[in-house]
């Protein structure tokens, strides 16, 4: 058994889809589950209707119904004939949207936010596995949220391991090429959950080692792994081999390419990873595996934007020590702060955080109650792994340095 996985890039349009055929024509497709991702900006524009649902409510139907539209004209550039099973297929799952939001009484934004923003895999799944029907190819329809399951923390949902172990055995059976969401799952009361953003890599790593799969292949519209970002760094190059432990600190540090959780479940199984390109297919790309040296040994760059610095030091002077730390700690995870740094000194102690679910205003009133509280909002963290000395010098000539932490092989910079 083979996991592929395909974002949104590889199916923003129906020439995407089309290539998908390709992709899966040339590697074949028995004996494999495909993890496919909501289409394009899809993502993007259902969280738009969420975000219009609390603060616009009149405003969110003309969004829903534009993302309808951009869906039915894909369709219909795939399929020739008018009113196929997938047209009735895809409107069913908007309305089904529709009638959710209108109907809804919940006043928790992370419940709306999974409820809605999970028809988009469902919709990019149901149109792709048409297709290929339709073109010759027998696939299967997999509900994923029949196989992931999850708690109820929504938008970072906890996987269940033995559940979904079980329960991906029991759906996933045959030969037949398989087609599944990623990101999605569901909890014990089967209300959907989502496993954070970007998190269909996740998925296909679970779907791999709860089938011991041969290998997972990740098809993105890069060559593989770089050692940076492309759209942010310049002269950028292909890592052609890593190890599972640097893809993991690559991925804790936020390495765009792979979702952060993907690699523990592989790693446990020694499952191969790699990382091509569904523009290129049989181009060898990056391969993740044991034990596996990095090639070329270079430096690489990530960098996280729009994250906040908070420096916390104790009024009287005293030291910022266990006690303190473990109260800071607890405030940042009741507030749902997602760490990125931490630094601290005899009387001070500095993070860096990602304020993914808006609570900033709440954190610093409980923290300002027991500590001075400098707040820096809107910073920049370059995360420069196998540094060399003058491998920072661009990034210290363009902007301000707010703060530095180096070990032996990780430089990162705070910046604004």
């Amino acid at each position: 058994m083979r996991v592929f996985k395909f974002g949104g890039a590889s199916v923003k349009d129906a020439e995407g889809v089309k290539n998908v055929v390709t992709v899966l024509s040339e590697t074949g497709h028995e004996n494999t589950v495909v993890v496919i991702s909501a289409m394009g900006k899809t993502t993007n524009a259902l969280e738009e209707v969420v975000n219009a649902y609390f603060k616009q409510p009149e405003s969110f139907k003309s969004i829903l119904a534009d993302a309808e539209t951009f869906h039915q004209a894909i369709i219909e550039e795939l399929f020739e004939a008018p009113n196929t099973p997938v047209h009735k297929r895809v409107k069913e799952l908007f309305g089904q949207c529709h009638t959710f939001l209108v109907n809804n009484r919940s006043p928790h934004e992370a419940f709306v936010y999974d409820q809605v923003v999970s028809f988009g895999e469902l919709i990019s799944t149901s149109i792709v596995c048409a297709y290929l029907n339709h073109v010759g190819i027998a696939a299967e329809w997999i509900d994923a949220r029949a196989c992931i399951k999850t708690d109820n923390f929504y938008r970072s949902a906890h996987l269940d391991w033995e559940r979904t172990q079980s329960a991906i055995q029991s759906q996933v059976q045959g030969n037949k090429l398989k087609i599944t969401q990623g990101f999605i799952g569901s909890d014990d009361n089967n209300f959907t959950t989502t496993l954070g953003r970007e998190g269909s890599d996740y998925s296909a790593a679970i779907f791999a080692y709860c089938l011991g799969a041969t290998d997972v292949t990740i098809w993105k519209d890069v060559p593989g792994v770089l050692n940076a970002d492309p759209r942010v760094f310049d002269k950028t190059q292909l890592l052609h081999h890593i190890s599972y432990q640097e893809a993991i600190e690559l991925a804790f540090y936020g390495a765009s390419v792979i979702h952060p959780k993907t690699l523990q479940p592989l790693q446990r199984k020694e499952i191969p990873l790699f990382v091509k390109s569904f523009l290129n297919p049989t181009e060898s790309g990056t391969q993740v595996g044991k034990g596996v040296r990095m090639r070329p040994e270079i430096p690489c760059y990530i960098v996280k934007k729009g994250l906040s610095l908070l420096r916390l030091s104790t009024r009287d002077f005293s030291f910022v020590v266990e006690d303190n730390i473990s109260d800071i700690f607890k405030l940042l995870h009741e507030h749902k702060m997602s760490v990125d740094l931490i630094q601290n000194s005899a009387i001070s102690f500095s993070v860096c955080v990602n304020d993914k679910y808006q609570n900033m205003e709440t954190l610093l009133h409980n923290l300002r109650a027991r500590f001075d509280v400098q707040y820096t909002p809107d910073v920049m963290l370059y995360t420069i792994r196998h540094f060399e000395e003058n491998s920072a010098t661009a990034i210290l000539k363009a902007h301000e340095l707010v703060l530095e932490q180096r070990t032996l092989t990780t430089l990162q910079l705070v910046m604004k």
